[in-house]
């Protein structure tokens, strides 16, 4: 006798592996009860294809190959997050040691070595472009610094004005003539003017390359910054011409020097910067060019547990497991067109304070629909559960964390602009010196405070910094000595803090 079963229950037993004969050995017969019959064109459709599962929730790959799992909001991911690095951004032990006044701190970016080179070359300069004999000492270029610190502070309309009658500042036109000032300026150079043609072939920047780079490796050397870090561009306003100026809609000025920036979130301290020459022959082919910016910023921070925030040009999965490979995590928004995205995350049409959650090996995607046709798209290294607000917006936790960390490199932009020492110029080596006093004063002033423990408001630091370069001019000023042995008095003077009257 023939055992009958309905189609299911057949279906079942053979992908349980079942024997296809029962215990009596008897046949089975597959033919449908008449309660379960199938139509013909039912019984040529093919079985459905199942979705590919990792673990329990579905998952889905993206264009490049990248696998995402669809996540529940407010579960932990399959992945453990890197051990934070743990304390603020403070000085470095060397720096600490040596501050102990405004314009020391200014010193420690701005080297009496670095001063020594940009007096040299200006003589040469003055020497060799009107055959005039410019001496000029170490203490007057830090007077002509001072001066120049002190026309950021005091707008005027004209560079005249500022030793007018009615609208100069008493301490500029106690500091240098105004004849004298134009003629250092005129004269300005930061290289070797006789050989920057050869270098130039190799570096676009070699017009003060060599002075560029001394002041970066003193950022780097005078300050450990805090867990977070961010990276942004800035664009130094400049109307030179040189193959490398930029223009970006999107900025005040839109025309200008663009520089790649990374700075301490807590205390706006410049880290690590480096401008955009454009092309660069040495990046590795197939390399994004974002990755490249990303990673030499980083370099000298790396290692420690620190956590890099940053915008949608820089963002990409294979930046982030290179600096999770280097104990480094990400976070930051990124473009939904990109190749790693899964494809159900790309749907506009969602409901308003909605958030979807997706993970991959050492990230999570966050999509959050603030509005009902607008999605804002996080990618993270560093949450290893996403959740919600309790709160109307109900925003996940690494949208806000975002907000809260992506502002360093706007904010110290908007700081250095506030006194910014920028003044029309038409050569673009004397442009980028401008950025480089603007953000030198402004890693100063969090040194100082760091170091000596007070808080000083930062147009008052800008305002005693441009005295105590000044003093360095006015010190044995009236004395008759040798010129070299006036400035050495001067200089030592001037790092001892001693007062002006011991040398009246």
């Amino acid at each position: 006798m023939q055992k009958r079963f309905t189609t299911q229950k057949a279906l079942e037993l053979i992908q349980s592996s079942a024997s296809p004969c029962d215990s009596d050995g008897e046949d089975i017969d597959l033919q449908p009860d008449s309660d379960s019959e199938l139509s013909s064109d039912e019984e040529t459709l093919p079985l459905p294809k199942k979705r590919a599962r990792l673990g329990s929730e579905p998952s889905e790959t993206a264009k490049d190959g990248t696998v995402w799992r669809e996540e529940q909001v407010g579960t932990h991911l399959h992945f453990t997050p890197i051990e934070p690095y743990a304390t603020d951004g403070k000085p470095s032990a060397k720096a600490r040691r040596s501050i102990r006044s405004r314009l020391k701190s200014f010193l420690c970016f701005i080297t009496l070595d670095m001063l020594r080179s940009i007096q040299e070359w200006t003589t040469q300069h003055a020497r060799h472009t009107e055959q005039l004999d410019l001496f000029m000492d170490l203490p007057e270029l830090m007077a002509f610094i001072s001066v120049i610190i002190l026309r950021g502070v005091t707008k005027v309309p004209s560079l005249c004005d500022s030793w007018s009658a009615n609208l100069g500042n008493p301490r500029i036109i106690a500091t240098m003539d105004r004849n004298r000032f134009q003629d250092i300026m005129r004269h300005l150079c930061f290289d070797d003017m006789l050989t920057r043609s050869e270098r130039a072939e190799t570096d676009k920047f070699a017009a003060i390359s060599d002075v560029w780079g001394s002041f970066v490796t003193n950022c780097i050397a005078s300050y450990n910054p805090g867990r977070h870090i961010t990276i942004d561009e800035q664009l130094f306003p400049s109307k030179t011409r040189c193959c490398f100026l930029h223009y970006i809609a999107t900025k005040p000025d839109k025309l200008g020097i663009k520089f790649w920036v990374a700075c301490d979130l807590k205390s706006k301290y410049i880290c690590n910067v480096f401008p955009y020459l454009g092309k660069d022959p040495s990046r590795p082919s197939g390399e994004r060019l974002s990755e490249t910016v990303v990673m030499r910023l980083m370099e000298p921070f790396m290692d420690k547990g620190r956590t890099v925030t940053m915008d949608n040009f820089f963002t990409s999965l294979s930046l982030a497991q290179r600096l999770l490979s280097r104990k480094t995590t990400i976070l930051g928004t990124v473009n939904k067109r990109r190749r790693e995205i899964p494809e159900s995350a790309r749907q506009m049409d969602r409901t308003e304070f909605t958030t979807q959650v997706f993970s991959t090996t050492g990230a999570t995607l966050t999509v959050y629909a603030p509005k009902r046709k607008k999605a804002v798209y996080v990618l993270s290294s560093m949450h290893s559960v996403v959740e919600t607000e309790d709160t109307t917006k109900r925003k996940p936790n690494t949208v806000t964390q975002y907000n809260k960390t992506k502002c360093g490199v706007d904010v110290m932009d908007q700081m250095a602009r506030e006194y910014s020492v920028c003044a029309g110029t038409r050569r673009w080596p004397v442009a980028v010196f401008y950025n480089m006093i603007d953000m030198a004063a402004l890693n100063a002033h969090v040194l100082y405070q760091a170091c000596i423990g007070v808080q000083e408001r930062r147009v008052d630091f800008l305002v005693e910094l441009a005295k105590e370069l000044a003093n360095s001019h006015e010190v044995g000023s009236d004395l008759t000595l040798p010129p070299g042995i006036r400035r050495s008095v001067q200089i030592a003077a001037m790092l001892a803090g001693l007062p002006l009257k011991l040398f009246h």
